[in-house]
């Protein structure tokens, strides 16, 4: 049975990658934290910008998106001042906009590895 929690934060995650998409950010990748026991979250999104003023753009563009189509506001969003890496907490989503190089340092993909991964193919 399908839990409606479940169907919403799923909502929310397409929502989420229809705003990454919108300003071309790249390397999407979705990593489901529901059974990953003591996950903050049920879903991290995850993705790259070219600068800091892409990641910046993109992040910008996920919260209009999640806004527009569902009313919804982030709890918090950090790392905008030097926008290396901006989070995005949508509390049951956590987004992560990284610059690439960042993003590899950091490397949350590999910290999470236990988590199923969807990769999203970049649109160009």
């Amino acid at each position: 049975m399908i839990n409606k929690e479940d169907l919403t934060s799923k909502h929310l995650v397409d929502t989420v990658v229809e705003g990454i998409q919108e300003k071309k950010g790249t390397n999407i990748a979705i990593l489901d934290m529901r059974k990953i026991d003591g996950s903050i979250c049920q879903y991290y999104v995850i993705c790259d910008g070219d600068s800091t003023t892409h990641v910046s753009a993109v992040a910008d563009s996920i919260q209009e998106f999640v806004n527009k189509e569902l009313g919804e506001k982030a709890l918090s969003i950090e790392g905008k001042q030097n926008a290396e890496w901006v989070l995005v907490d949508f509390v049951d989503v956590i987004v992560h906009v990284f610059q690439r190089d960042v993003r590899g340092f950091y490397n949350l993909e590999g910290l999470w590895a236990d988590a199923e991964r969807t990769d999203i193919e970049n649109l160009f």
